[in-house]
């Protein structure tokens, strides 16, 4: 496979999972993907934002998320963002010892 047609499959496979994550699974908590996953909706988007920094294109972290999220944090709190539970804190307590812990 050539490197055009990679990169293409790639950004192919990021648009499905942005659209799964923000239209299909908005039921799903940031706090549930940190737990399970270790990375979650503003990780993606703070990954995009390094690629525009690394192509010299500047965009904010608020712009890097509105731009993710396709509205802005504040609405999509208001529509999706749950409080979270204590237990869900207490997962991502241990979840981000561990993490710290095993790059140490």
């Amino acid at each position: 496979m050539d490197d055009q047609t990679r990169i293409e499959l790639e950004a192919a496979a990021f648009r499905t999972l942005r659209k799964h994550l923000m239209e299909e699974r908005t039921d799903v908590q940031n706090i549930d993907m940190m737990n399970l996953a270790g990375f979650c909706r503003n990780c993606l988007s703070r990954w995009y934002q390094e690629a525009a920094h690394e192509r010299r294109i500047e965009m904010s972290k608020d712009e890097a998320r509105e731009t993710f999220y396709g509205m802005t944090m504040a609405e999509w709190k208001a529509n999706y963002q749950t409080d979270a539970s204590d237990a869900q804190k207490a997962g991502f307590e241990k979840s981000f010892k561990e993490n710290v812990t095993d790059k140490s």
